[in-house]
């Protein structure tokens, strides 16, 4: 049994979960966590979820004074005979307690295995809980000198400790998000994180293998500059196959953009293991995806199969096959305070109609039973409430069907950040 951490929007991190692991095997154990009956996480391909852990003890309901003492007699136990030294770091969910009273307990572990000639490295709290950037860059969870405790106390008050697997590699997704040659802060910025998640919410319980990152990926060691047809800027009009390996007999799956933009989507999918396919209205973002594909196939040191090309996704035809269509669509234009209603409206209307004319297009394309995730955009005002598109609500008469969560609702799928007025708003559907 693993206890899996989620993200600052919780809701997404479950929804995840349910995609990939079924929804019969996730539990909501706390506001933070849910317990998922599977035998390992990857937090690697899991965007919503930064922390996992291996759960070692359940205890009744408890408060930190005892958790305390049962972690000090089984570790001073445990740890007695252990040769080398240890680095511990120790993180508290859902206890009302300061990050010195979690300090505190390591400080007595590390006191008392002194006394057994064994060394331990304690790993500062700066807050009850370490973040993932602390943990990560400890390479705390990795081995089984480097150890983190996940202690969380569920709503009811019992109490889960658990040994970290790892957590998300912070480093990575920052290089994948801002080294990236081609970036367009006017078109969105969407977070490799929430592009993951995406990709999960879609085929997270179709992919054949969730065991690592670039699992299913064409290492090549020698691999130093893309062949093949590129995309030419002053012919931008051509359709240009860069397929670099076919994909076809190996299984994998092909996921299609229809609004790429500078390709985060297509990105995050060929790391996870994907075949992947790209259309924009814009020639220039066209470009930006070529420009950063080659840059991922160069700095990862990779090959994979892509397909680019422009094209106005409300009468675009598509090359098959589609497995499945991930895509932040039209988001309409960015907003630093909330408009007047007015203008509201004005938006609203024109995303809800771009929006419509491509899932029309894109209906007869795919095969029933299709996945789709699809982030669209949903509008904040100054009392938190959320103005949503029209088409949600009449979904079906476009021949999809949302999917049913178990343990969230669908309309608990928002990302958005403190003071941001357009939230995405994500959508998981199937062709019926």
């Amino acid at each position: 049994m693993i206890i899996a951490i989620l993200g600052r929007q919780p809701a997404l991190g479950i929804a995840e979960l349910e995609k990939v692991f079924s929804a019969q095997s996730v539990h909501i154990y706390s506001n933070q966590s849910a317990t998922v009956e599977t035998d390992y996480i990857d937090v690697q391909n899991l965007g919503g979820v930064p922390k996992a852990g291996i759960i070692i003890n359940e205890l009744p309901k408890s408060d930190w004074h005892k958790v305390s003492q049962k972690v000090v007699q089984h570790y001073s136990s445990k740890w007695s005979a252990f040769e080398g030294k240890i680095t511990l770091g120790i993180s508290a969910y859902g206890f009302d307690i300061d990050a010195r009273e979690v300090q505190k307990t390591g400080i007595i572990l590390k006191q008392k295995l002194k006394k057994s000639g064994v060394s331990l490295r304690l790993i500062p709290n700066p807050a009850p809980a370490l973040n993932s950037a602390i943990s990560h860059n400890n390479k705390i969870g990795l081995s089984p000198n480097k150890v983190e405790l996940l202690i969380v106390r569920s709503n009811d008050g019992e109490v889960i400790i658990a040994e970290s697997t790892g957590a998300q590699n912070i480093t990575a997704y920052a290089s994948r998000d801002q080294m990236r040659p081609k970036r367009d802060t006017f078109v969105g910025m969407l977070p490799p994180k929430l592009a993951q998640i995406m990709i999960n919410l879609a085929v997270g319980n179709l992919h054949p293998s969730h065991s690592a990152i670039v699992s299913n990926v064409t290492l090549e060691p020698e691999f130093n500059k893309v062949p093949g047809a590129l995309v030419d800027p002053e012919r931008s009009s051509d359709v240009k196959n860069s397929s670099l390996i076919s994909d076809q007999g190996q299984g994998r799956l092909r996921i299609l953009d229809p609004f790429c933009g500078t390709g985060v989507i297509l990105q995050e999918a060929v790391l996870m293991g994907y075949s992947v396919y790209g259309t924009d209205l814009s020639e220039k973002m066209i470009r930006y995806s070529r420009d950063n594909l080659n840059w991922l196939a160069n700095s990862h040191r990779i090959r994979f199969d892509w397909f680019l090309y422009e094209g106005d996704s409300t009468n675009a035809t598509w090359q098959q096959p589609i497995d499945a269509v991930v895509s932040e669509v039209y988001l309409g234009q960015p907003f630093s305070a909330p408009p007047s209603q007015e203008k509201l409206e004005e938006v609203v209307i024109n995303c809800n109609h771009i929006i419509t004319e491509f899932l029309k297009n894109l209906s007869p394309q795919i095969q029933p039973g299709t996945p789709v995730c699809l982030a669209v955009p949903a509008w904040r005002n100054t009392d938190g409430k959320f103005t949503h598109l029209p088409l949600i609500s009449t979904i079906a008469r476009l021949g999809y069907k949302p999917h049913e969560f178990t343990n969230i609702s669908q309309n608990d799928l928002l990302y958005y950040r403190e003071n941001q007025i357009v939230a995405r708003e994500l959508l998981v559907l199937t062709k019926c």
